[in-house]
């Protein structure tokens, strides 16, 4: 194999669809205000004290002038076509044009961690309700990881690498991860890298129910009454996480890309530390996440007193949040105290595997604009003391260095460290 080149990897452009918004600037205008997207489930039907979820307004692909009605009958998998109209869209705002000379050299890495369950949900209908043969033949690409990336390629025209990290509620930053591990070392040019979920479906709502991963609503609760409360990372009151649908995606270039073509940086992909458990499939390996952590920062070339804002994993959970935070204190010390520490999964609940490329992107913006986004719903755990959550509204804060932090299922952990430009 060819040395790699080494070249430095920035991010161009990125765009997001969430329970605060279809789009990034709904997203982001709704996400300074220190608003939270959730509400009650009208997706489906599911009897369930699970019922407060995360769902993105105003969403229909379909009337987005590149779907016909055919298409939008063949492929019934939802995160197909939420990857499709990301892609585009965020290319759109990068201002990358797909030709001759950029379509082979740009990859594509979306991940999803339920990928297309909706499509496999509507065969199983159809097969016991009406037999074999009206099981559609487009079911096995509607289930297949890397064909919403290939569709998104099919409609923009690049030809470079595709395929799907599935790293469970880290694929987002394996993703971008992998994406700029290839552009680095010359596999291609540029990457959309990110991850995608549409995930509000009765067995998932319940099946994270009856382990107990999710919040439960019950009368007296604060969140009983008002829903956008439910998703509460480090208060003493957390219950579980909200699931979320949902989908981001970065735009990555190599440097001199970015400026031949006259591309804007946002970020620089600086450091990448990954891990996994060996420990236990949900609960969280505080040693190995404290590795992740130090390895992302020496993979970036810095200290840790050099990383001025973390943008947590914090999911709402007892020990999830409890661990996590025992990490940043091994790993930042005393220090810990002047770094804010916020949760954007307090306003957008956890959409799985799209969670960590939405919230890169959100603290990207936040890194240009000079904000911190907060907390929100929080109520102090004691336990917590020497930790600035940023609680409950956005602050002005100028950031040039920041750590994302993602953890999931199967014990696979990815952290990734982000400077400004």
């Amino acid at each position: 194999m060819k040395a790699p080149l080494n070249r430095r990897v920035f991010v161009v452009g990125y765009d997001v669809a969430t329970p605060l918004g279809s789009t990034f600037e709904s997203t982001w205008e709704r996400a300074v205000r220190g608003e939270a997207g959730l509400r009650r489930l009208t997706r489906c039907q599911a009897t369930t004290r699970s019922s407060i979820v995360g769902e993105i307004p105003d969403w229909n692909p379909r009337a987005l002038g590149f779907i016909d009605r055919k298409e939008g009958c063949n492929w019934n998998a939802e995160f197909v076509f939420l990857t499709m109209v990301l892609c585009k869209r965020t290319l759109e705002r990068a201002g990358l044009e797909i030709n001759k000379e950029t379509g082979p050299r740009t990859a594509c890495l979306v991940g999803s961690a339920l990928n297309g369950s909706d499509a496999l949900r509507v065969a199983f209908e159809n097969y016991t309700k009406k037999g074999p043969l009206k099981i559609s033949p487009y079911l096995l690409p509607n289930l297949c990881a890397n064909v919403p990336a290939g569709k998104a390629g099919i409609l923009l025209g690049f030809t470079g690498p595709v395929f799907s990290p599935q790293g469970a509620c880290a694929s987002g930053n394996h993703a971008i991860g992998v994406g700029a591990r290839m552009i680095r070392d010359g596999d291609c040019d540029f990457a959309l890298a990110g991850g995608v979920e549409t995930c509000l479906l009765p067995e998932i709502i319940h099946g994270f129910e009856n382990m107990w991963a999710t919040f439960k609503i019950n009368p007296g609760d604060r969140a009983f009454d008002d829903p956008t409360q439910a998703s509460r990372p480090f208060s003493v009151d957390r219950k579980g996480f909200i699931l979320s649908e949902g989908g981001g995606v970065v735009v990555l270039a190599a440097e001199e890309t970015v400026s031949s073509l006259g591309l804007t940086p946002k970020a620089e992909v600086l450091g990448v530390g990954w891990t996994s458990d060996a420990n236990h499939f949900t609960l969280p390996n505080k040693e190995t996440i404290v590795r992740a952590i130090r390895e992302a920062i020496d993979d970036a070339g810095l200290a840790p007193g050099d990383i001025q804002y973390v943008n947590a994993h914090g999911t709402s959970t007892q020990k999830g949040d409890k661990i996590e935070v025992e990490c940043l204190r091994e790993v930042f010390g005393q220090s810990l105290a002047r770094i804010p520490v916020s949760s954007n999964k307090s306003q957008i609940g956890h959409s799985l595997g799209a969670a960590a490329a939405i919230e890169a992107a959100l603290g990207i913006e936040g890194m240009q604009q000079g904000i911190v986004l907060p907390t929100v719903n929080h109520i102090p755990d004691p336990e917590f003391s020497d930790l600035d959550v940023v609680p409950n509204e956005a602050r002005k804060h100028r950031y040039e260095i920041f750590l994302s932090n993602a953890f999931g299922f199967g014990g696979t952990n990815c952290c990734v460290v982000f400077k400004g430009v």
